[in-house]
């Protein structure tokens, strides 16, 4: 009876105990990553790599792993916290980038060129700045002898209009004046007549 029953009490304790003690479930990974796939090793529930190299995008992790390796990848991955590796790993793949199409200066060299496109482009800008202002300046001064030469014609009609009446006012005068000389001429005629009327009637030797 002890005998069984101690039996029993450890099948018991077997069967209550397997399944805390069996190990969790493996996440199932349908495609490894382009990092594992390229590797060709089994890509785990664990890979450091998966979240970054996608199964889709195997050129991103080629570049990467053909520039800085993969053990040196997964190192710096390891070091840095979880939030700040997306940024990482884009670093690394435009380093990678610019390395192979520049093996001397890689990144570098690609800010140098920027920059110097970022200073050809702001020497062109003033120069066009400095050409816009004097266009303006042009303008202006154009505009000014315009409104100059408009100042000036509108004084010589307003001086020639002047001219034009105040020679109509001679015209009128000379006029006058002559149609009273021509009366005062008139007048000393008719006195002139009549008094050598009046010396011929008087004198009577000069009526004979």
């Amino acid at each position: 009876m002890l005998d069984m029953e101690t039996k029993g009490d450890a099948s018991a304790a077997i069967i209550y105990a397997s399944p805390a003690s069996s190990p969790p479930p493996q996440r199932v990974v349908l495609s490894p990553c382009a990092a594992c796939k390229i590797l060709r090793r089994r890509c785990g529930e664990k890979c450091v790599l998966a979240p970054y190299f996608p199964p889709t995008e195997p050129a991103k992790f080629s570049i990467a792993h053909r520039v800085f390796g993969a053990s040196n990848i997964i190192k710096l991955l390891q070091e840095l916290p979880e939030s700040q590796r997306t940024d990482a790993v884009k670093s690394l793949v435009y380093e990678a980038e610019a390395r192979i199409r520049d093996p001397v200066y890689g990144s570098a060299g690609a800010i140098y060129n920027l920059q110097r496109q970022v200073s050809e482009l702001q020497a062109e800008l003033a120069k066009a700045q400095v050409e816009i202002v004097s266009m303006q300046f042009q303008r202006s001064n154009l505009l000014e002898l315009i409104n100059n030469m408009d100042q000036s014609n509108q004084d010589q009609h307003k001086m020639m209009a002047f001219e034009s009446s105040l020679g109509n006012c001679e015209h009128d005068e000379f006029i006058s004046s002559s149609d009273e000389e021509s009366n005062d001429f008139g007048f000393l005629e008719d006195k002139y007549f009549n008094t050598n009327s009046l010396m011929l009637w008087c004198d009577p030797l000069l009526t004979i």
